[in-house]
């Protein structure tokens, strides 16, 4: 993969999740945790800034991320008043070339407090009243398998997250493709360019948080 000085000194910087929601009556949400992933073949230094220092708690706001790895930041709202519902803060990442002094890449997470969390039940009850119901076509499309996001099976699955497991065998095997502009005797089509190889490395991260929650 090539260095950051062929993206234009513009290094993407993945965070998950791109926002943080705090609220009052709901104490665990109080400490929030934000993960930032490195899918380069180079170390990178990060630094969390926020506009609102005053009012967070952040662990470790600094600090080196290996190649291919993600570290997790524990972020604690510690100004939870009423004066503050509503107010929208950012925390901003910063993100630099292990051994360079210049800023690379950032990205900016908006942070809200608010009063009290949604209640799922009223959700669905105002959703009801919109729209109705599609009737199946068929009792038979009651046995398909199904996923959720994270890829948690829901009741009526069965066997193993066979799609998960594949997505994850692709981007291992993109990321060990030559890169396009590399003197190796290997066929155009197989040659990726750097941007495709940060969509999978990005890619290939999720699908292991997801493994690992399952």
């Amino acid at each position: 993969m090539q260095s950051t000085s062929s993206i234009d000194g513009k290094l993407p910087v993945f965070v998950f999740p791109s926002s943080l929601t705090f609220y009052e009556d709901d104490q665990s949400s109080h400490k929030q945790i934000l993960t930032l992933y490195n899918p380069y073949d180079f170390a990178v230094k990060f630094r969390v800034l926020a506009t609102s220092p005053s009012k967070y708690v952040v662990v470790d706001p600094e600090g080196v991320i290996k190649a291919r790895c993600c570290v997790d930041i524990v972020i604690r709202h510690n100004a939870i008043f009423p004066s503050n519902y509503g107010v929208t803060d950012k925390f901003r990442i910063q993100m630099q070339e292990y051994g360079h002094s210049q800023v690379a890449g950032k990205r900016d997470v908006l942070s809200i407090l608010c009063p009290t969390k949604p209640d799922s039940s009223a959700t669905l009850s105002t959703d009801a009243e919109q729209f109705q119901q599609l009737h199946p076509l068929s009792s038979q499309t009651s046995h398909r398998r199904q996923y959720s996001i994270n890829g948690g099976r829901t009741s009526h699955a069965t066997g193993p997250n066979f799609l998960i497991i594949a997505l994850a065998i692709i981007c291992l095997i993109a990321l060990m493709l030559p890169t396009t502009g590399d003197d190796i005797l290997f066929h155009p089509y197989l040659q990726l360019s750097t941007n495709q190889k940060l969509i999978a490395a990005y890619t290939l991260g999720l699908v292991t948080i997801a493994i690992f929650r399952t």
